[in-house]
């Protein structure tokens, strides 16, 4: 089994944040759906706070989630392409 082959920082980071996100993102799913029961039984504030935390907070981080998981996936297939056309060619 071969080592795994070292990432730079900032591919670290950007995973790091990556994953910040993810759970940001998870928090105001769920945030969002207990705002959804609570206005049903006519509790109204925290729909109302959701609402007003949506474009400042909710947006751009699934924005950015979508973003870097894109320039993520795009440096792995990059990197694993330079890799594939240093050793397939036996040298």
């Amino acid at each position: 089994m071969s080592a795994p082959a070292k990432q730079p920082a900032w591919k670290l980071w950007l995973d790091r944040l990556l994953v910040l996100d993810v759970f940001l993102v998870l928090a105001g799913a769920g945030w969002f759906a207990a705002a959804i029961v609570a206005s049903s039984l006519g509790i109204e504030a925290p729909l109302r706070t959701f609402q007003q935390l949506w474009v400042p907070l909710f947006t751009p981080a699934i924005g950015l989630l979508i973003a870097s998981a894109l320039v993520s996936g795009i440096a792995s297939w990059w990197q694993r392409r330079g890799l594939q056309a240093g050793g397939g060619n036996g040298k």
